[in-house]
């Protein structure tokens, strides 16, 4: 499942100003697993998106990426 927290770090690095201050957590639970973006604070913005549509569409990549293997993912963006 390495894959996929790795791909949010880089989907997140993409959008961001200070791509040294992402960091992606990857919390394994029974049956979904949390990835916990972290971004610096002036690079919230950028990754959640006008109305959330960038978070949005990370999080359908997510539930692409989860129906092939056979795993729910869940994004949060820390604050």
């Amino acid at each position: 499942m390495a894959g996929i927290r790795e791909l949010v770090e880089d989907i997140a690095k993409a959008l961001v100003d200070i791509p040294e201050e992402v960091s992606v957590r990857e919390v394994q639970g029974e049956q979904v697993t949390v990835l916990e973006l972290k971004v610096a604070p002036s690079d919230l913005g950028k990754v959640i998106g006008k109305q959330g549509r960038t978070a949005r569409s990370i999080r359908t990549i997510l539930g692409a990426a989860g129906m092939k293997l056979n795993r729910r993912f869940t994004l949060e963006i820390l604050e």
